[in-house]
């Protein structure tokens, strides 16, 4: 037994390299930025303040982002609604028989999906049936889970930049982690090209500060590309209201696979992410609809007619803002670039 738990010990603490990497490139980033950059060397106050009001700025909400991705505990299925299931399977032998039983218990349940071969979909861990969007892919089920290998592609051998399940409960903050950490690398590329050309030609005299510089530059660019691909990936998910695992394998209903099952329109999958009150969409708090234990189904819960309805209702002013959010955040990365 002890050599499994210093073994478990072990893998948890080397799950966090990953995080502590990153951590360290950021503090590194703010020494090189604020003390080698802004106070060393830049000459002109006015440009020195602007500098580090904007770099704060975003740095803020890229920390604050990151931090409750880490921290946001992945939302799992009810251990209530375990009592009767259990009960029943358990006491047959027969997958004939656990599948009738399973079936006459799911009739009750807002469930809707089913296994590749059309059957009722169980959890033998958690000894629930499994509610529509509930994966294993972490050490316990979780909702709307992302594929850490596709979330972590920015590291070698699938290490984890985050170290938690991506899930329900903290997708939203898991895009802006990435819209945020992309921003925050193209104000570090906007504002010290001018002074890494400068450095490069030889125009300012070889200082401490000209490594920092030097390199500053090349590893925000450098993020900048890869975080860049990762969060347009999943902008193209929000949008379609999918999983990266339902991206690869389309979900299956009764009536079969539909890989549009839960997409309610532009609108409404952006709005099940970020929310239907715009005001929250920028930050780090919770904001996404439902209760994260049950999803809508176009197919079950909304007709074409009920579904017109709803995205003329709220379709134009959600697409509107939507809209302008990200017309925001391409026209900063323009304008930085530009300057």
């Amino acid at each position: 037994m002890a050599p499994s738990h210093a073994l478990r010990c072990c893998k948890r603490a080397l799950n966090w390299i990953p995080v502590l990497f990153i951590n360290l490139v950021v503090g590194w980033s703010y020494y090189a930025y604020v003390v080698e950059l802004c106070v060393y060397t830049i000459p002109n106050n006015a440009e020195r303040i602007s500098y580090l009001v904007i770099f704060h700025i975003f740095l803020t909400m890229f920390i604050w982002s990151y931090w409750k991705t880490i921290w946001s505990k992945p939302a799992g299925p009810s251990k209530a609604r375990a009592g009767s299931e259990k009960e029943l399977y358990e006491r047959e032998e027969r997958a004939e028989t656990q599948q009738e039983i399973l079936k006459k218990v799911a009739r009750n349940l807002p469930v809707y999906t089913r296994t590749a071969g059309r059957a009722i979909r169980y959890c033998d861990n958690c000894q629930v049936i499994k509610p529509d969007r509930l994966f294993s892919k972490c050490t316990h089920c979780i909702f709307k889970i992302h594929h850490s290998k596709v979330l972590s592609h920015v590291f070698p051998k699938g290490a984890d930049m985050v170290n938690n399940c991506v899930g329900f409960s903290n997708y939203k903050y898991f895009v802006l982690f990435l819209a945020y950490a992309s921003l925050y690398c193209v104000v570090i590329c906007a504002t010290v090209i001018q002074y890494f050309i400068k450095f490069w030609t030889k125009q300012l005299p070889d200082t401490h500060a000209k490594f920092h510089i030097l390199f500053l530059f090349f590893v925000a660019a450098l993020f900048f590309i890869s975080i860049l691909s990762l969060l347009g990936y999943h902008l193209w998910l929000v949008g379609k209201n999918r999983t990266t695992i339902e991206a690869f394998r389309a979900p299956v209903f009764a009536n079969g696979p539909d890989k549009n099952g839960f997409s309610l329109g532009f609108s409404r999958n952006v709005a099940e992410v970020f929310g239907d009150q715009a005001k929250y969409w920028f930050f780090p708090v919770f904001s996404s609809l439902g209760d994260g234990h049950s999803f809508v189904t176009r197919l079950v819960h909304i007709d074409p007619e009920q579904a017109n309805s709803v995205l003329q209702q709220n379709g134009k002013r959600q697409v509107f803002l939507f809209g302008v959010f990200f017309l925001f955040f391409f026209y900063l990365l323009t304008f930085s670039f530009v300057y």
